[in-house]
């Protein structure tokens, strides 16, 4: 259970513009500007010996949360349905920018989240440039579709130069890749333990080493509830529902998702097991989750413990 912070908690809500910022127990609400004058104030306005918790709002508290790191203020990067859980359980249903802010601040103080670890100039950029690279396959299937259904001679060339002007950017964004992960020596001795697994490609391994860091350093338990493919019961007195998985980091789940599918093929252990599922069985969603679950364990394993893929069957 939970210990409530013994630091003051400060509780940030972010936006493009502007941050709304207040002190758990203390009835003064604050709006900085989104700039360095606002974190200078901002800083002069927490104080020292705090816990700032924000929530992950896809992309707009990095700048935020990578300052205040360097100026060493804890903070912690919350999930954004974890604090509108609590907001409801606490009767506050309400929702503007200061609200928000107090109910971060509440939240910090109760459940006393733990720190968000900073990340180096290398962790970043690699996150970066992978989420580009997602981006770039997403607009590319898109304008694929597009072409399929396509009858105007002069919308089939536009679309084919979108085509190959993204292709030229899918292949520079993979040069950076590949350099960055074998310029940085943790990145590339990380991915040669990765790519060792039979069904890891060199894009899963990236998406791994830029998307879950803490690969090796968590048990078998901790990283499958982290990534979202450890089983949550649902059962209630006599009644037993059916359990399921979700949540965690989707990039990371997506990426391991077609590792699997390859692994279910050319991995023997992983292989065995999916088999082995559907003679129990088990549907095949089921069982491919469940392999998903097992390959991470391995990876997981393996990078703790710095020893590349050995296969256990035929050794």
């Amino acid at each position: 259970m939970p210990i409530a912070s013994p630091r003051r908690c400060v509780g940030i809500d972010v936006a493009k513009r502007h941050w709304d910022a207040a002190v758990h127990g203390q009835p003064q609400r604050r709006r900085f500007l989104a700039d360095e004058a606002g974190l200078a104030e901002l800083f002069a306005w927490i104080g020292e010996d705090v816990l700032v918790c924000v929530e992950a709002t896809g992309g707009y508290e990095a700048w935020l949360v990578e300052s205040l790191q360097a100026r060493g203020v804890p903070v912690a990067v919350v999930n954004p349905r974890q604090v509108r859980d609590f907001a409801r359980a606490t009767g506050q249903l309400a929702k503007t920018d200061a609200i928000d802010a107090a109910v971060l601040a509440r939240f910090a103080a109760t459940l006393d989240p733990e720190p968000t670890e900073p990340t180096g100039e290398n962790q970043r950029r690699l996150k970066s440039l992978r989420a580009r690279r997602q981006q770039l396959v997403e607009m590319i299937t898109q304008e694929k579709n597009r072409l399929g259904t396509a009858r105007d001679p002069a919308i089939r060339a536009s679309i084919q130069q979108a085509l190959d002007f993204l292709g030229e950017q899918l292949a520079e964004i993979d040069r950076q890749l590949a350099q960055l992960t074998c310029e940085d020596p943790a990145f590339r001795r990380r991915r040669e333990l990765l790519v060792s697994v039979p069904g890891v490609a060199d894009t899963t391994a990236v998406t791994l080493i830029a998307e879950l860091p803490e690969l090796g350093a968590l048990n078998r338990a901790q990283v499958a509830r982290l990534v979202g493919v450890a089983p949550v019961n649902r059962d209630s007195g006599t009644f037993r529902g059916r359990r399921t998985t979700g949540g965690g980091r989707r990039a990371v789940r997506r990426g391991l998702y077609m590792a699997t599918l390859v692994a279910t093929r050319h991995n023997p252990v992983i292989r065995r097991h999916y088999q082995q599922l559907l003679e129990r069985g088990k549907a095949k969603m089921l069982a491919l989750v469940a392999c998903m679950r097992k390959l991470l364990i391995i990876l997981n394993t393996l990078v703790k413990n710095q020893t590349p893929w050995k296969n256990p069957i035929t050794s």
